[in-house]
């Protein structure tokens, strides 16, 4: 998972090269097109994007969902939801859409929590020599997830 890339497509391309396994990216707004031509690079990577607030005249869906395995992924930027004044609101939508795990960013800072059957995870910013992405491995018994510096 990565988010609030702003242009730093450097640090997008060390993530990606640190996880060969990883098959699923998502990309969580703000630097919708920053990976538009590592697509074409990890072509037996799936990519998934939403917008950001910073994705001015983007045709990116502001949310999406996705299926693995059997969990239920919701993922947005967040700032639809308000994520830099709580959580409540965005853990209520990921409730109605029946999530197990939750995605966001637009704070810039990187959240792991699990709560009532509930995961969220914001990766923080990719952006800048202190970047953070996260990574979730997604089991048919569990759920990992974890927080990784650039």
């Amino acid at each position: 998972m990565i988010s609030d890339s702003h242009g730093n497509i450097r640090n997008i391309e060390y993530a990606l090269e640190n996880h060969p396994d990883a098959n699923v990216v998502i990309h969580l707004g703000d630097g919708a097109d920053d990976i538009l031509d590592l697509e074409f690079v990890y072509q037996d990577k799936r990519f998934y994007q939403v917008a950001g607030n910073c994705d001015f005249n983007c045709p990116l869906p502001l949310v999406d969902e996705l299926q693995v395995g059997q969990r239920h992924i919701f993922f947005t930027h967040g700032h639809e939801y308000h994520v830099k004044t709580g959580l409540d609101y965005i853990k209520f939508e990921a409730g109605k859409r029946y999530a197990d795990i939750v995605l966001f960013g637009h704070t810039h800072l990187p959240v792991t929590e699990y709560e009532n059957g509930l995961y969220l995870l914001n990766p923080g910013s990719i952006h800048g020599i202190d970047g953070t992405y996260g990574v979730i491995d997604i089991t048919s018994e569990d759920i990992a997830m974890c927080i990784l510096k650039i």
